[in-house]
């Protein structure tokens, strides 16, 4: 799948499109196919590291969390074997402050991060 990319912190020309492994769910998580995302401050701040104190969650030296986005909508293409709220096939939106990998194809989310 295609993901937006960052490997080291700085301006938006540290970003790339790049090829990476579609992500599986967990137990409790769903993967979803995405159909929109946003870029806002969060994320802005996320991939300049800025305030500095931000690396202390998101990476000291460079980003644990290589692929950006916080806000998504999509439609659910898996759900892990826990997963007890939604089903393959629903439309769902949602918003994680720590990241939810929105800028890519897929990602995974827990179920409660979703509606």
């Amino acid at each position: 799948m295609k993901a937006a990319v960052y490997t080291r912190y700085g301006p938006p020309e540290v970003l790339q499109v790049k090829e990476v492994d579609k992500p599986v769910p967990g137990d409790n998580e769903v993967l979803i196919k995405v159909h929109a995302t946003t870029v806002n401050r969060t994320d802005c701040a996320a991939i300049r590291a800025k305030p500095f104190f931000m690396r202390l969650v998101t990476g000291l030296v460079r980003p644990k969390n290589q692929i950006p986005g916080t806000e998504f909508s999509g439609e659910v293409e898996a759900v892990g074997s826990s997963v007890s709220s939604l089903k393959i096939g629903d439309r769902v939106f949602g918003f994680n402050d720590m990241g939810s990998r929105s800028q890519a194809e897929y990602m995974t989310i827990d179920q409660d991060c979703a509606v």
